[in-house]
């Protein structure tokens, strides 16, 4: 009979019991036998869950705008207002054709359009008999506007429309600040699983809510309670830090991070294509539509929390997380964070991740506006065109962790550092070359810059996380809920101060670029010496210790404490 004490594991791991290996393939086996590898699965399919259901509304924003009645022209019909500024320079750039339709009396601040051609106005009216005869003019032709061509919903910088939306975008944000910065008390008090499991129950609620809403606070509120599931990012960086080892926890945090945002890009995609457009073919109205798409992602959470509560563990060794498992006699406390704050290091990795993640998540709200106002797109088409942001999670993040482990065995800890500063500088230069690209150049332009941009932006996501947890391995939970914040700080600074308050399609992308720049240049920082609780490479004790596991299957031994924990 095998000794009670032993556990086979599925992963290679150290002493500590973490895994040294990530092999993500590996999901046979029983929660006390394949704990990592459950965990890691877990953390990334209940982020990517939660993503969806934090950005469900940013592919139907025109559709739901049009609900609340305060598309620009619903408030200001274009029969009524035909010289509206948002119409005068309104270009279909699918079919080239103009609101004006002999085009505007001043390219740059037209006030008005150009009025039809002598030869169309001395043609005579059409009627039965001259339009089959002769040439004729017809009503259409007469009328110097035409405002057939305007989309759907048209929402410029400045109006009501977008003022609405970009409140609603940046409180949906900062709600996840304050649950993330709090992350690290719930986490060492209720663990990692019951901790996510109680978030994306209230955010199946709080969204399958967001199908009801009627006017703009009522919007808004919706989506201040649906922000508080952002959270479950620190979550995940946790549990994974929990579970794996120093030699690969970049790569672990990396790819479940990577693979979990990639729902903001899915989503973007998903609303409108594959729930809302088959629901208006198949006879719903498009206010019907919509708001009974709410209703997946919604029941997708709840599946998720109760499966992740069945079938996940919070540690190697334990289902259930204690404050000792840190090395801590109790859990975390408002003492804790304020310790943690004395390091300058955590206010510059903050400062960062508000670079890269934060713009990150402004540009889930953005893009869909900017390619269907700016660059007159259909609702669709520019969802479908801002989900290549989202989707190049799926490989540019975890690419981001694991090149951060690499260098961290050629250069230390040092190399991570460099990195983060190179891919940062890169992220700011595409967000700069990005607000260069005017509608009058080619689309194709605007999705290549786009797509750098993306990669390296979520590349340094991931970068930022290889360095997190090597910073205050005590205070981990801290540590990580309050650089996890920093991102969500990030976009609410970049949505209030650059894209909301400027009336430009492109000098908000500019300012951006300039923002993440001042982020990378702080680098230097991260090397200074004598600060509370110093970065640290790994210690030569454990890196040995990953040496001799060679078997694929390891036994660890568990201790009586720990034991103790265990169901």
């Amino acid at each position: 009979m095998a000794d009670a004490g032993v556990v086979n594991f599925r992963c290679k791991v150290n002493e500590a019991n973490k895994a040294t290996e990530l092999p993500i393939h590996r999901i046979c086996g029983s929660a006390r036998e394949n704990p990592h590898i459950r965990a890691f699965w877990g953390a990334t399919i209940s982020f990517f869950l939660a993503f969806f259901g934090w950005f469900a509304f940013t592919g139907i924003t025109a559709d739901v705008a049009h609900s609340l009645n305060i598309c620009e022209n619903q408030i200001y019909p274009p029969a009524a207002f035909p010289k509206r500024k948002a119409y005068l320079k309104y270009k279909n750039l699918n079919t080239m054709i103009l609101y004006c339709r002999y085009g505007k009396n001043d390219k740059t601040n037209p006030t008005d359009c150009k009025s039809p051609p002598a030869s169309i106005m001395s043609l005579a009216p059409c009627n039965a008999t001259l339009h089959i005869t002769t040439n004729c003019s017809t009503a259409d032709q007469l009328s110097k506007y035409n405002p057939k061509v305007l989309v759907k919903c048209v929402c410029t910088a400045g109006t009501k429309c977008a003022t609405s939306l970009s409140n609603a975008d940046s409180t949906g944000v900062a709600s996840t600040i304050v649950m993330r910065i709090g992350m690290g008390f719930l986490l060492e008090r209720f663990g990692p699983v019951n901790t996510q499991c109680g978030l994306m129950a209230f955010g199946s609620l709080v969204v399958a809510a967001g199908g009801l809403v009627k006017d703009v606070w009522s919007y808004i509120l919706v989506r201040f309670l649906i922000g508080a599931i952002g959270a479950t990012f620190v979550t995940n960086q946790f549990w994974n830090t929990m579970m794996f080892a120093e030699n690969v926890v970049g790569s672990a945090n990396g790819v479940s991070a990577g693979w979990g945002n990639l729902g903001g890009g899915v989503t973007t995609a998903w609303m409108p294509l594959v729930l809302v457009e088959p629901a208006k073919e198949g006879g719903c109205s498009p206010e019907l539509a919509w708001r009974l798409s709410m209703l997946f992602p919604a029941g997708m959470l709840l599946l998720c929390a109760v499966s992740v509560k069945l079938l996940c563990w919070d540690t190697p060794v334990a289902r259930r997380f204690v404050a000792a498992h840190l090395g801590k006699s109790k859990p975390v406390s408002i003492c804790d964070y304020v310790r943690v704050l004395r390091d300058p290091r955590v206010w510059v990795l903050t400062f960062q991740y508000s670079a890269c993640f934060g713009t990150e998540l402004v540009m889930y709200s953005q893009l869909p506006r900017h390619f269907s106002t700016y660059f007159q797109m259909t609702a669709s088409k520019a969802a479908a065109m801002a989900s290549l942001f989202g989707l190049t999670n799926l490989a540019s993040r975890p690419f981001g962790g694991i090149l951060s482990d690499v260098v961290n065995r050629r250069f230390g800890l040092q190399g991570r550092i460099w990195l983060q500063f190179t891919i940062l500088m890169l992220e700011a230069a595409f967000l700069l070359g990005f607000g260069y690209i005017d509608s009058e150049q080619p689309l194709s332009r605007a999705a290549i810059v786009l797509f750098c941009f993306s990669v390296f932006c979520e590349m340094g996501c991931g970068t930022t996380y290889g360095i997190v947890p090597f910073m205050n391995r005590q205070e981990m939970s801290s540590v990580s809920a309050l650089v996890g914040a920093g991102g969500n700080l990030g976009a609410v600074i970049a949505g209030q101060a650059f894209y909301k308050p400027i009336p430009d399609d492109l000098i908000p992308y500019r300012v951006h670029g300039g923002y993440v720049f001042a982020a990378a240049l702080l680098t230097p920082v991260l090397f200074l010496k004598g600060a509370p609780q110093p970065l640290q490479t790994p210690p030569a004790s454990e890196s040995e210790a990953v040496k001799v596991q060679e078997s694929t299957v390891c036994d660890a031994r568990v201790s009586d404490e720990v034991k103790e924990t265990t169901v």
